[in-house]
């Protein structure tokens, strides 16, 4: 279940468990090889491919996640859901960031919305930390009305309302051992 590596991870892999689960629970799969981001981006011609880069870290991550989680409530979202683990998947994380390209520094938690293989929104980490779900949601929901044609939810509401939410500060996560 867990990644196929040649970087060994950065924090405890059962620390993070809880992180991953709450984006699977709303539809997200992993990328865990730079083979899965390449597919994730260039196999998905005419669908709009939302990534997020995850993140231990309590303060943006702990917002990115619920926020994500909320906006994918909508009625219209992206067609497929994928993200990469910071620290994690280090090597599938390196190729995301290529995606993105160097206009924008690397930053986790980030999102990035694709097209036709093609950056058309990105939020970084700056625009996450200090903001809570409900607004992040918010301005994924116009980005989402604006770029995107799939028919939301993601997963049903009485499943939304089950999602457990990882409250952990990344400095408290044991760093991996080996």
């Amino acid at each position: 279940m867990f990644n196929i590596i040649s970087r060994p991870p950065m924090y405890d892999q059962d620390a993070v468990q809880p992180m991953r689960d709450e984006l699977v629970a709303v539809g997200f799969e992993e990328l865990l090889t730079p083979s899965d981001v390449d597919k994730a981006v260039n196999e998905n011609e005419g669908k709009t491919v939302l990534i997020l880069i995850n993140s231990v870290c309590g303060c943006a991550a702990g917002s990115a996640r619920p926020g994500v989680s909320l906006a994918l409530q909508h009625t219209t979202i992206p067609d497929k859901l994928y993200t990469g683990f910071a620290g994690q998947e280090r090597d599938a994380v390196d190729k995301i960031r290529q995606y993105i390209g160097d206009s924008y520094p690397p930053s986790s938690p980030s999102m990035a919305l694709f097209k036709n293989g093609t950056l058309i929104y990105f939020m970084p980490r700056y625009e996450i930390e200090g903001r809570g779900a409900e607004q992040i949601a918010m301005n994924l929901q116009e980005v989402f009305d604006e770029h995107c044609s799939a028919a939301g939810p993601s997963i049903s509401p009485e499943n939304y309302e089950k999602v457990i939410y990882a409250k952990s500060c990344g400095s408290k996560i044991p760093l991996f051992k080996g």
